[in-house]
């Protein structure tokens, strides 16, 4: 039986790493929190009282972890140390690319194979085991990262060398927050100009204005596949983790030279949105900051 070494079990990184126990594999996870341990042993998983002790029989180590610097720092000072040579290492946080490359050539240095493969998909598809990742290692490992990330995946992809898994991770976001502010746009002036909302997703799903921001996530309540926005904008993609990954993007660009206006444009919207106390809310929810009913989201 495979063994996994699952660090870091929050909103995320719990549903995921109990889908590996679903598919079969004997799991041994940490975190920070002792909840979302006894969470993650409730679905069948085993405890560990530290990185170390989590990592030192594992034959794939997986972490999903807040930002760059927790994922330099768990490396450096317990999974590389600590893991058997023949373990796979896969780094599915969503991380600036320098930190992803860095950790890879640690990695690599040491005798590892590693792999960035950050996720896309939300809460909803980390529990039903239908992420997609985007992942960036060496061509040889793909097939065992491919192999290793099944029981949590509808789709993984080599986007190609070490960081290339966070530079899709951060260009697909981008684009994401983008459209969804466009969808919520349009919502707000729909209603203006006295469209009903059902009427106008109707038209636009079936027109040119057609796009997954619409068609599969959209933000008025009511209207299309059950979403966030119909419980209230709660239990989906937190406004706080998109603003994480818009600043990632914009960071990007900078350093890249790129020309990214929609994206500064996104990211100052849900920085507002987030000042104003709803970055715990679904990123959707920018519908209504947009449309002036911030209270809706406070019932």
């Amino acid at each position: 039986m495979t063994r996994i070494a699952f660090i870091g079990l929050g909103n995320m990184g719990g549903g995921m790493a109990a889908r590996q126990v679903v598919g079969g594999r004997e799991v041994k996870a940490f975190d920070l929190s002792q909840a979302a341990i006894a969470k993650v042993v409730g679905t069948g998983a085993e405890g560990a009282a530290s990185v170390a002790e989590a990592v030192k029989d594992a034959d794939v180590v997986i972490t999903m972890l807040p930002a760059g610097p927790h994922v330099r720092k768990v490396y450096t000072d317990d999974i590389l140390p600590k893991a058997p040579k023949t373990a796979l290492l896969i780094d599915c946080s969503t991380i600036d690319v320098d930190s992803a490359r860095a950790v890879a050539a640690q990695a690599t240095s040491a005798g590892f194979r590693f792999a960035d493969a950050p996720v896309s998909g939300g809460t909803a598809a980390a529990d039903a085991g239908t992420l997609a990742f985007m992942v960036g290692c060496d061509e040889t490992a793909f097939a065992d990262v491919d192999e290793a990330l099944k029981p949590m995946a509808r789709v993984v992809i080599r986007a190609g060398d070490h960081g290339a898994g966070q530079a899709a991770k951060i260009c697909n976001n981008m684009l994401l927050g983008i459209s969804m502010i466009g969808t919520c746009e349009a919502f707000a002036l729909a209603e203006k100009l006295g469209l009903a909302p059902d009427r106008f997703f109707e038209i636009a799903s079936k027109s040119s204005g057609q796009c997954w921001s619409l068609s599969t996530y959209a933000p008025w309540p009511g209207v299309g596949p059950q979403t966030a926005s119909d419980r209230n904008y709660e239990g989906g993609f937190a406004a706080n983790m998109m603003l994480k990954d818009l600043k990632l993007a914009q960071e990007a660009a900078a350093r890249a030279g790129a020309t990214t206006p929609l994206g500064n444009s996104a990211e100052a919207l849900y920085a507002l949105f987030d000042r104003l106390g709803y970055g715990g809310k679904d990123f959707s929810g920018v519908l209504q900051m947009l449309r002036g009913d911030l209270a809706r989201l406070s019932g």
